[in-house]
């Protein structure tokens, strides 16, 4: 993260923060992320000063936790404990899913994958997205330590792989989230307490959806999913990309402000707004559900509302 990329997100932490508490519970808030809040501050009477003057000098991964806490949307991720290989493999601005499964089901895996990118989530399949020429295990470590979260594909022979149960036990490791997906095997283990899909006699679209679901209501991955979800939106390379993803964002239930309005600034800069009245008729209606302003018709003025904080006196 460049240092000007930590100041904007620091902005925004604080721009969250004043509307949401007052300064006792802002400082209340940032000690539990081991913030110093008794270092001296500039004493303007602004929370949002106040936030950020606390958040100067604290280092970026404190910086990403709190607005993953706060669904702040960005692009950032902890740095890995371990140093891992830079990956290829991962779309770009999507969601990272690890897919653990067994070799005798990855044709099915396969088109999982290619279904999951409906909903922005870029899913690492081995068989797939290994290339020949490199180490296999230091791709399959690249992947598990780059990953957003793990969906464990639980059928018979899953217990007796010589990878699955590793790939599973660095992915609790880390922290993250693991969706078990059941079709013929009860979860067992570690794996035994996370909350499973059950994908039997469903289709490979009803289990996408599924798991769509299931990561953008978890709060350990809700954030980050719809960050990439806005962000793939408004960066659509076509029409019919951007409205399938514009229907998915729209099917999110209780859709945090912050990421509509993101999209709603993204989507007011992109050629295909200017391009497509139907598009624009679509992102004005999904605007309007969330009662914010519509976007304006090409070559219209556009008023910007400030907040009483940032009104020039």
């Amino acid at each position: 993260m460049r240092q000007i990329e930590r100041l904007s997100l620091i902005d925004r932490i604080g721009r969250e923060l004043q509307a949401r508490m007052t300064y006792s519970d802002i400082s209340n808030y940032l000690v539990g992320f081991g913030v110093d809040t008794s270092k001296q501050t500039s004493g303007v009477n602004s929370k949002w000063v106040y936030v950020k003057d606390l958040l100067a000098d604290v280092a970026p991964d404190v910086i990403i936790r709190i607005a993953d806490e706060l669904e702040i949307p960005h692009h950032y991720t902890v740095k890995p404990t371990l140093d891992v290989a830079e990956s290829s493999f991962w779309e770009t601005n999507h969601f990272r899913l690890f897919i653990s499964h067994i070799s005798a089901f990855k044709k099915t895996i396969g088109s999982l994958q290619t279904s999951l990118k409906r909903y922005s989530i870029s899913a690492f399949v081995a068989h797939v997205d290994i290339e020949p020429t490199r180490e296999w295990q230091d791709e399959i470590e690249a992947a598990l330590y780059s990953a957003d979260a793990l969906a464990a594909v639980l059928m018979p022979g899953f217990k007796e792989s010589n990878w699955t149960d590793q790939e599973v036990g660095i992915a609790i490791g880390r922290g993250l989230l693991v969706v078990p997906i059941i079709r013929g095997l009860n979860p067992y283990g570690f794996i035994a307490k996370y909350q499973g899909l059950q994908a039997s006699n469903k289709t490979v679209a009803q289990v996408a959806d599924d798991l769509f679901g299931t990561l953008v209501n978890s709060p350990r991955t809700r954030a980050k999913l719809l960050s990439a979800l806005v962000t793939t939106t408004v960066s659509a390379p076509s029409e019919a990309i951007a409205l399938q993803r514009l229907e998915v964002l729209s099917s999110v239930f209780d859709l945090p402000r912050n990421f509509v309005e993101q999209f709603r600034d993204g989507i007011a800069q992109s050629s295909l707004i200017e391009e497509s009245s139907s598009l624009r008729g679509r992102v004005n209606e999904f605007l309007r559900s969330h009662e914010l302003s519509v976007l304006p018709e090409p070559g219209s003025e556009q008023t910007i509302d400030l907040a009483d904080d940032d009104v020039p006196f």
